[in-house]
């Protein structure tokens, strides 16, 4: 099997997922455009060698639909034999594709691939492509359908997690993410979006809360007891869990994943094609996986994959220095945490996305990118970063730098 090295990475700011965002104006396609022209000039990279352009994008319709990856191609001015193609695993897409990347150039039919996402979650709602997952009964009972926010607090309920817990973990999450910036920490990776004017819209991510304390999270009453009591969820989650007796609803927006948009995208090579370009690897993929969880809990998958990956690559968790797992809701972390008794200081380091914002289809590849930064700051090694993934499922990849 071929060696697979990344090479770059970029990403955008993250904008508030609203209409008053500073990102709204931009449409999906633009946002992918801005990381292709980027993480062509940083390169100096000729487009037409690019086999490859992968993007997960979750609900690729409207202006984030067709292909998106091909159209961005086209608006950033690469060239036309440069391909395109969009992957969707929910929240995993945009690691996914960094995944499918890696396995072509790993069995030789690449060279050189560009792999991330794009989401623009004030353009595009969540759950705007819609399906069956949701709407059709056929598939929902066996699949045990609720919303993540209530299968979050089935979690926090059956692992203990209480108010106290997932707050505490969120304000740290707010100091992470704040810390990072002020200490120019992100600033070699986030490229600023500008608009026709070169007037930049957005150069920090725009969701954070940095002033958050545990005083102003608790004035924020749960966001899923109603559906979950009135919806009639919470009797579906006692059904496949009949250990539980009634959810303790904790999660709320200050201890959720931001709505935002982003985009992202990783530069992967062969060592061929490293060469091609003149340029010198900062990590290897050493390993990646997927598997199907509870579908109830929906959002354990991280842990069933951290498990299969370390088995099949024959590692174990004292191999890994760092983790970033995206912080779709607290205690997707804190159960992670609780599994592998992994402390809070290896761990999401510089913040996630309740700090930040999670744009769906981007987020992967932006954490990767993240824990490679990370990686190379503080003189280590090996991470593993994994994402938590609507229906249930789980997605990780191992990198280690060379």
């Amino acid at each position: 099997m071929t060696e697979v090295f990344i090479y770059d990475h970029v990403r955008t700011p993250r904008g508030r997922g609203k209409k008053d965002g500073a990102l709204h104006e931009v449409p999906s396609v633009r946002l992918a455009a801005k990381t292709l022209e980027a993480i062509r000039e940083r390169n100096g990279l000729d487009t037409g060698t690019v086999d490859d352009i992968i993007m997960g994008c979750v609900d690729p319709v409207m202006d984030a639909g067709a292909v998106i990856p091909k159209a961005a191609a086209f608006e950033a001015g690469y060239s036309t034999k440069a391909p395109g193609m969009q992957v969707s695993r929910f929240c995993a897409s945009g690691l996914d594709a960094v995944n499918f990347g890696a396995g072509k150039i790993a069995q030789g039919a690449d060279d050189i691939v560009i792999a991330g996402g794009v989401e623009s979650m004030s353009r595009v709602g969540l759950g705007m492509s819609g399906g069956a997952w949701f709407m059709d009964p056929s598939v929902n009972f066996p699949a045990y359908f609720m919303p993540q926010g209530v299968s979050a607090d089935l979690i926090a309920t059956k692992y203990g997690f209480s108010r106290t817990d997932v707050d505490a973990y969120a304000v740290e999450s707010q100091k992470r993410a704040a810390h990072a910036w002020e200490k120019g920490w992100f600033d070699k990776s986030v490229i600023p979006v500008k608009d026709q004017n070169g007037l930049t819209i957005l150069a920090k991510d725009e969701h954070m809360r940095p002033g958050t304390d545990m005083q102003a999270l608790a004035s924020l009453n749960p966001s899923f007891q109603m559906p979950g009591e009135m919806g009639g969820f919470e009797a579906v989650g006692i059904q496949a869990h009949p250990e539980i007796e009634r959810i303790n609803y904790v999660h709320h927006a200050g201890n959720s994943s931001g709505i935002v948009d982003g985009a992202s995208v990783v530069l992967l090579g062969s060592k061929a094609g490293g060469e091609s370009m003149g340029k010198k690897p900062r990590a290897r993929i050493k390993a990646f996986a997927n598997i199907g969880s509870d579908p109830a809990l929906m959002l354990t998958g991280p842990v069933d994959v951290t498990e299969k990956l370390l088995k099949r690559s024959g590692m174990n968790l004292a191999d890994i220095d760092l983790f970033e797992l995206n912080e779709a809701f607290a205690a997707v972390v804190l159960r992670y945490m609780q599994a592998f008794d992994i402390d809070h200081d290896r761990i999401n380091v510089n913040g996630g996305a309740i700090a930040m914002g999670h744009p769906l289809g981007a987020t992967g590849a932006m954490i990767l990118g993240t824990v490679l930064d990370e990686l190379e700051r503080r003189d280590l090694n090996t991470a593993l970063v994994t994402l938590c993934i609507g229906a249930g499922m789980g997605t990780a990849t191992v990198i280690e730098r060379v």
